[in-house]
């Protein structure tokens, strides 16, 4: 599903985000990234998402070489991801509806399939009460789950988090991931995090970097401090 070949990513002034990072996520698997500030963990996400290019290694999605100089599809790649941010990235111009919508009308969906797909989307996360609300009048919490159902909305197989519960209170961060619990049945799901409680308490997969180098990669692991 997803895989990284010596992976690394230097940039021009020398500085090293990643160093031969190497690992194989399978379908359907839920994987905590964790590390402090600095890590490499967003830089994972950002590779994945070819928001970035690595400086050397092979990143294979879905069996094909992202990284390989000859790759062109690279919005058919991200189409195929949902990715959701720390900062929720939502369009406050835009009620929950429209928000959702967008990435659907950019590929030309039609209505019906649209608000379909939408208000879908808008239940599995808990919110289709709020769908002609406009994002001044949620809460964060309420904000994450419109950026979640962006994310699954079109039916993407590969969900990424960058700390998509960082700018959250406690209990509302829980009931964030409780939803990302629900997608896991049929997502493979990669969330990076600082959230100590919620690793643990999951028990999933954890890729630990510190410097840019995976310094642990666990089964059912933990957040080790």
């Amino acid at each position: 599903m997803i895989q990284f070949d010596n992976v690394s990513k230097k940039y021009p002034l020398g500085n090293s985000a990643l160093e031969d990072a190497a690992f194989f996520i399978d379908k359907q698997e839920f994987v905590f990234f964790v590390g402090p500030s600095g890590a490499g963990k967003t830089t994972i996400l950002k590779l994945i998402l070819k928001q970035i290019n690595p400086s050397s290694g092979s990143i294979f999605v879905n069996d094909v070489d992202i990284a390989d100089k000859k790759f062109h599809d690279t919005l058919k790649l991200r189409r195929s991801i949902g990715m959701i941010f720390q900062d929720f990235k939502i369009l406050f111009d835009r009620n929950v509806f429209e928000n959702v919508a967008l990435s659907l009308e950019i590929a030309s969906a039609g209505k019906n399939s649209i608000k379909k797909e939408v208000e879908e989307a808008l239940s599995t996360v808990g919110i289709i009460d709020k769908k002609l609300m406009f994002p001044v009048q949620l809460s964060a919490g309420e904000l994450q789950r419109v950026a979640i159902a962006r994310a699954i909305v079109g039916g993407q197989d590969i969900i990424l988090g960058d700390e998509p519960t960082g700018n959250l209170d406690p209990k509302t961060s829980w009931d964030i991931m409780k939803i990302f619990k629900k997608l896991e049945s049929d997502k493979t799901i990669l969330i990076a995090t600082h959230n100590v409680d919620i690793v643990n308490s999951f028990k999933k997969r954890v890729i630990t970097l510190d410097g840019g180098k995976i310094t642990a990669d666990e089964k059912k692991g933990g957040y080790h401090l």
